[in-house]
C-alpha cells in the first residue's frame, strides 16, 4: 500500500476522523489548527481555525454539515463544513479531552478533563436542527445532562454513542468501561474492568452493537454494547494509542508505539510505530503498515471499507487505499467454507 502523506500540521496529530460517506478526513493536532482533506487525493480543502491551545478531539455529524472539536483553550466548537466558518463556542471551566455528535447528530458528547479541582464529567449539548432540512436551529447553552464520574471508578478519558445512540459507553483511565442509558435520563447501567492502564480510545463497529477498546497496557478489546461482555483480544507487543474494526473484511487495525518522551533514543523499528492489522475472528496478527517515524496517536477507517487513515506523533496523516491483496486475504479455513458453499449451491 502505497500511502498519501498530509503535510498540513506542525505538532503530533491527536485525531483523525472520516465522514459518514467516506471522501473527506478530518484531522487534529496540538498546534491548534483542524484540517480536511480529501481522502482519495489528499489534497486538503480547508482548515478551521479558531481555537487558541491543543484540539484534541475532532467529530463530524452524519450529514457532514456540522463538525465539532474540543480543545485545551477550554472549550468546545461548533463548524459550518462547507465554508470552516465557527456556528457556536460552549465554553467550558477546564481543558475538553473528547468530543462526538450522536448518530442523530443532535447532540455532542463532550469530556471535560479533571484537572484544577474540577471532576471531570461527561457534558451532553444539544443541537436544535430541523427533522427534514438538518438545518440548525438552535444550539442550546447549557449542557442538558452532565455524567458525573461515577463513585470508584477514575475519569473519563474517551466515550461514544451506541446503535441510535441508546446509550453512552466511556472508558476511564482506571482502565474501565462504563455505560450509560441515554433513555433513562443518562443513569448508570454498570462498569467492567478491562484494562490495567488509561484506555486510550474507543470505536464502533459499522452498526454500533460492539466496539473495540485500546490502551498502553498493550491489549485490545472487543466488547458487546448489550451485555457489556468481552468477546476478543488482541495481544500487541508495545502500547496502544488507537483501534478501529474495519468495515467489508473481517480485520482490527491497532495503532501505537512506544511512549512519545523515550521516542529520541530509539530507532524507528525498535519503537513499533506500525499500523498493526489483525483478524477480527482468529485474533491473529495478519500484517504491519510501516511508515510513521513516531507514535500512532490514532487510526480511522473509511466507513466504505477502502481506505484507512493514520496520524502520529511526527505531525503526518498519512491515507491508505486498500489494494486487492488486501480484498483477496483469505486464511485456508475461510477458503475451504466458501468452497463448501459453492458445491451446496452448485
Amino acid at each position: 500500500m502505497r500511502p498519501i502523506m498530509l503535510v498540513g500540521h506542525e505538532r503530533p496529530i491527536t485525531q483523525v476522523k472520516y465522514n459518514r460517506e467516506g471522501d473527506l478526513v478530518f484531522s487534529c493536532s496540538k498546534d491548534n489548527v483542524a484540517s480536511v482533506w480529501f481522502s482519495i487525493n489528499g489534497e486538503r480543502l480547508g482548515t478551521l481555525e479558531g481555537h487558541q491551545g491543543s484540539i484534541w478531539s475532532i467529530d463530524v455529524d452524519q450529514y457532514t454539515q456540522l463538525c465539532t472539536t474540543g480543545s485545551a483553550d477550554y472549550s468546545v466548537k461548533v463548524w459550518n463544513v462547507s465554508d470552516g466558518k465557527t456556528v457556536h463556542t460552549w465554553k467550558s471551566p477546564v481543558p475538553v479531552k473528547w468530543v462526538e455528535f450522536s448518530p442523530c447528530g443532535r447532540y455532542v458528547l463532550a469530556i471535560l478533563d479533571d484537572v484544577m479541582k474540577y471532576v471531570g464529567s461527561v457534558n451532553i449539548y444539544e443541537i436544535k436542527r430541523d427533522p427534514k432540512t438538518h438545518q440548525v436551529l438552535e444550539f442550546v447553552e447549557e449542557p442538558v445532562a452532565r455524567i458525573e464520574t461515577h463513585e470508584g471508578l477514575a475519569a473519563a478519558q474517551v466515550a461514544g454513542w451506541s446503535s441510535e445512540g441508546k446509550y453512552i459507553l466511556v472508558g476511564h483511565k482506571d482502565g474501565s468501561i462504563s455505560k450509560y442509558d441515554t433513555t433513562k435520563n443518562y443513569e448508570f447501567c454498570g462498569s467492567l474492568p478491562l484494562h490495567k492502564g488509561n484506555v486510550s480510545d474507543i470505536q464502533f463497529s459499522p452498526d454500533r452493537s460492539y466496539f473495540i477498546t485500546s490502551s498502553r497496557d498493550s491489549n485490545s478489546y472487543i466488547v458487546d454494547v448489550d451485555q457489556l461482555q468481552v468477546l476478543k483480544k488482541y495481544e500487541a507487543d508495545c502500547p496502544l494509542n488507537s483501534a478501529c474494526i474495519t468495515p467489508l473484511k473481517d480485520f482490527v487495525i491497532l495503532g501505537g508505539g512506544q511512549a512519545a518522551r523515550d521516542v529520541t533514543t530509539t530507532a524507528a523499528r525498535e519503537g513499533k510505530f506500525e499500523a498493526r492489522f489483525y483478524h477480527k475472528i482468529f485474533e491473529e496478527e495478519v500484517g504491519r503498515v510501516r511508515g510513521h517515524f513516531g507514535p500512532l496517536n490514532c487510526v480511522a477507517v473509511n466507513p466504505q471499507g477502502t481506505s484507512y487513515t493514520s496520524g502520529a506523533e511526527d505531525g503526518f496523516v498519512r491515507i491508505h487505499h486498500f489494494e486487492k491483496s488486501y480484498y483477496d486475504f483469505k486464511y485456508e479455513v475461510e477458503k475451504a467454507a466458501e468452497a463448501k458453499e459453492h458445491m451446496l449451491a452448485a
